[in-house]
């Protein structure tokens, strides 16, 4: 949390869902932009999900990072698209939660140099070393902008719904008390055994799975 951020609401509407009724609530920051046809060189968009009430009780919350992908095509590749789904399920199942959903596809890098970065795994590189082929660190993503949102809505203290120590500590940076890591794993298949392997091995994700 290198960097100062400021946060805007531009919308709060409701928003119905297979998982139950909540709010969705568009934000614009002047956080640390992503590279890729979504982004913006000035500023960083995201929404809010919010049901319930998210104050009584450190809330359960999930940070997801856009993947246009595994979100909207149902790659395979990663399991982003099945966390995504746990993350709804479990907070439709409190009644109350969070779901931060932030424009950082590929892990910061943007989508075309993820799409690079399939063809570089394709040839037999890991997900780390294929962002590195491409100039890129292994993560680029930023959380200064879920924090800034989550100070915004009122919510100091949170239930960490990630299997990433890097989210804890992005949050603990910003001044958000993280009082419990809650697992989002999803078990691995054919497909993403390899990938999940690597988050465990070189990125420290915290995985009892594998």
């Amino acid at each position: 949390m290198e960097h100062s951020s400021t946060v805007r609401q531009v919308a709060n509407a409701d928003f119905p869902t297979r998982w139950g009724q909540f709010r969705i609530l568009g934000f614009e920051g002047e956080g640390k932009p992503s590279p890729g046809m979504f982004s913006d060189a000035r500023k960083e968009a995201a929404v809010a999900l919010v049901m319930g009430d998210v104050h009584t009780t450190p809330p359960l919350v999930r940070i997801h990072s856009q993947c246009l992908t595994g979100d909207v095509f149902g790659s395979l590749r990663c399991d982003c698209r099945a966390q995504l789904e746990m993350a709804m399920e479990m907070i439709e199942a409190e009644g109350a939660g969070i779901l931060l959903y932030e424009q950082q596809e590929g892990r910061g890098i943007g989508l075309m140099a993820k799409l690079q970065a399939y063809e570089l795994q394709d040839q037999g590189r890991d997900t780390v070393e294929a962002n590195e082929d491409l100039g890129f660190e292994a993560d680029q993503r930023d959380f200064s902008l879920p924090a800034q949102i989550l100070k915004h809505l009122g919510v100091g203290r949170v239930r960490l719904l990630s299997n990433n120590p890097d989210k804890v500590a992005a949050l603990a940076s910003a001044g958000i008390s993280v009082v419990e890591r809650v697992p989002c794993e999803v078990e691995a298949s054919e497909h993403t055994e390899t990938y999940l392997k690597t988050k465990k091995l070189k990125m420290g994700h915290l995985l009892t799975s594998l």
